[in-house]
């Protein structure tokens, strides 16, 4: 299969309207997106990521009022999220109606539902009659695309269309919350901070975006997000050596022993969102570079530093035994 790159919305709607899937730009990441009531479209997401059909998907849709006829309700904690976040990188998990297909939310009762921003994706959702199934355009488990190149690098003839939004302007994937006990809990820490979540509903919710059994939605399996590179934390008592292949990923250029040629700066001002908007590209570009281990630094566990280091955790946990 040939897979093309273009911007053409028209051209991706009719592959879309076929059955077939396409990746989208959001502002989180790039989507492996199908018909979201489409059951055999949905299944070639999970055929060209490798996904497990355990992992549920999040549906995207065009606007608030777009979602009413895939979810039972719309509680008012939930609601006042949306009003203030959307279109923006939060994920509600509602319980679904039965017109959404089981295969979406792997038989569970909850649906993730998202309005996402990025102007693309946003013109095409209004020119479809669905919404979109879609989880991050990568192989599973493997690092989340935030350009166009790194959806092709991985999916090159496994897909007939890449729809190219330019690089995604937050770089992470949207924060997933729902309810449990008419609590809000937060399910995947993502481009929505905890600290802005305090600062509509009064509280920090709790977390629970780990699980042993069945994800109850998408980003909570243990490995994730991972390189091909051996891939560990930079730790503070670290020593240099320089006759050592090893490529590091810093926050700021402090580290003036390591040479250009092996690190690869995210800010120069320490700023945490353009750290977060950055990191996955920084993370594609030097597992290019073939290092024989790649060394990033622990983020501050502040607002979107507690997402990276989240995505981090997960990533760097693949390679435990490699230590």
């Amino acid at each position: 299969m040939e897979t093309l790159v273009g911007n053409n919305c028209n051209q991706a709607r009719l592959l879309l309207e076929k059955g077939e899937v396409v990746a989208i730009p959001t502002e989180t990441v790039y989507g492996l997106a199908a018909n979201g009531l489409n059951e055999l479209a949905i299944h070639k997401i999970f055929e060209a990521k490798g996904r497990p059909l355990s992992n549920p998907l999040i549906l995207h849709f065009s606007s608030k009022q777009a979602i009413n006829p895939y979810v039972l309700d719309l509680p008012p904690i939930l609601e006042k999220l949306a009003d203030f976040f959307w279109p923006g990188p939060l994920t509600l998990l509602l319980n679904k109606t039965s017109l959404v297909p089981e295969i979406v939310t792997a038989g569970l009762d909850r649906v993730g539902i998202r309005v996402p921003a990025q102007p693309l994706i946003r013109e095409l959702l209004e020119i479809l009659s669905f919404p979109l199934a879609a989880p991050s355009a990568n192989l599973y488990g493997m690092v989340s695309p935030t350009q166009a190149v790194h959806v092709l690098n991985q999916l090159q003839g496994k897909i007939p269309y890449i729809l190219d939004g330019g690089a995604c302007e937050n770089g992470i994937e949207s924060t997933i919350v729902g309810l449990d006990n008419e609590q809000l809990i937060v399910y995947r820490l993502g481009g929505i901070s905890l600290e802005q979540l305090e600062n509509v509903i009064g509280y920090r919710p709790p977390i629970k975006n780990h699980t042993e059994n069945q994800p109850l939605t998408s980003g909570m399996v243990k490995h994730h997000y991972a390189p091909n590179t051996p891939f560990a934390y930079l730790e503070t008592d670290f020593v240099f050596e320089e006759d050592k292949n090893d490529g590091f990923i810093l926050l700021k250029d402090n580290r003036p022993e390591i040479p250009y040629t092996q690190k690869h700066i995210l800010t120069q001002t320490g700023d945490l969102k353009e750290a977060a908007q950055k990191l996955y590209a920084a993370i594609h570009f030097m597992d290019q570079k073939h290092y024989s281990k790649l060394f990033i630094e622990r983020f501050e566990e502040v607002g979107l530093g507690i997402s990276m280091n989240d995505r981090l955790n997960r990533a760097t946990k693949k390679f435990e035994k490699l230590r």
